[in-house]
């Protein structure tokens, strides 16, 4: 299923914007914009095959559990987020639940975006608040039963949500901690590419290896560095080149879901973001798990 950050490490968000003001999260609107570009906020939020508006939602998550349709994230005061405060996007962002407080489906990869710093929350918040207003209500989720009883995604958190700003390693150097914060907080990458139980909860022991049942049931290969199912022989070379314009070592490129993951996502960081990204991908423990269509 598709659809704070280390103070003590400041330079790592260097390429990310200006440091803190005054000891407030001064809210940057530019800052916000790639931090936007960065989480994957577009693709998620915009129905591009229904030629809906950006970040107006209704786009369709298909899922083991049902179709999601993504909301409306726009500005708008009566079906976006314009009345929202910045303690009710905080609260959605770290804890999963909106202003009334009801707990949100894990589609919305808030056990991801928990580890963001409150202040990439709030410049995210104030790019948002600067798009267009778009007057388009929510659809509603076609879920099967039971799941559509929304008091089991609170359930749910109970069980497998942990909330948490990212904490970063002391015995590590800013490149990897800023690599590991963009991998597992704003990129929310093992959301797609960590399979799951028969629940929906990610399994711990397998991050990043890979699922059968990515976004519309695609397949989400493994990006663990093992050398046989993973990326472990890919040079660094390769990776950026993916993650940068999505060519694939044999000169194909990347499509589906991946494909929009370049486009709105990776393609837009900056070179160091990317690097970083490398580097820490490069060092997680490598699980042997080759990812494939079973046969009809």
């Amino acid at each position: 299923m598709p659809l704070s950050l280390l103070l003590a490490f400041l330079v790592c968000l260097a390429a990310a914007g200006p440091a803190w003001a005054g000891g407030e999260p001064a809210k940057s609107v530019g800052r916000g914009k790639y931090l936007f570009a960065a989480g994957g906020c577009q693709a998620c939020h915009t129905d591009v095959k229904g030629k809906g508006k950006p970040l107006a939602g209704g786009r369709k998550l298909k899922t083991p559990f049902g179709t999601f349709a993504t909301p409306n994230i726009t500005p708008d005061p009566v079906h976006g987020i314009g009345k929202w405060t910045d303690a009710d996007f905080i609260r959605a962002i770290r804890q999963g639940a909106g202003p009334d407080g009801r707990p949100y489906y894990p589609a919305f990869p808030y056990p991801s975006y928990t580890r963001m710093t409150d202040r990439d929350i709030l410049d995210l918040k104030a790019y948002l608040f600067s798009r267009p207003p778009v007057a388009r209500a929510d659809e509603p989720h076609d879920l099967n039963p039971p799941f559509a009883w929304r008091f089991l995604a609170g359930i749910w958190k109970t069980l497998f949500f942990k909330p948490g700003a990212f904490q970063p390693d002391p015995a590590k150097s800013p490149e990897w901690n800023r690599g590991a914060y963009l991998v597992t907080a704003l990129g929310h990458c093992g959301e797609c590419h960590t399979p799951r139980n028969f629940l929906g909860a990610p399994k711990a022991d397998m991050a990043l290896a890979g699922s059968t049942q990515g976004p519309a049931g695609g397949i989400v290969p493994n990006i663990t560095p093992d050398k046989e199912t993973g990326i472990g022989k890919w040079p660094d070379s390769d990776i950026l080149s993916l993650l940068k314009s999505g060519m694939l070592p044999d000169g194909d490129f990347a499509g589906g879901a991946m494909g929009e993951v370049i486009d709105d996502n990776t393609g837009r960081l900056t070179d160091a973001d990317r690097e970083a990204i490398i580097l820490y991908l490069k060092s997680v423990p490598a699980v042997s798990h080759r990812v494939e269509k079973k046969a009809k």
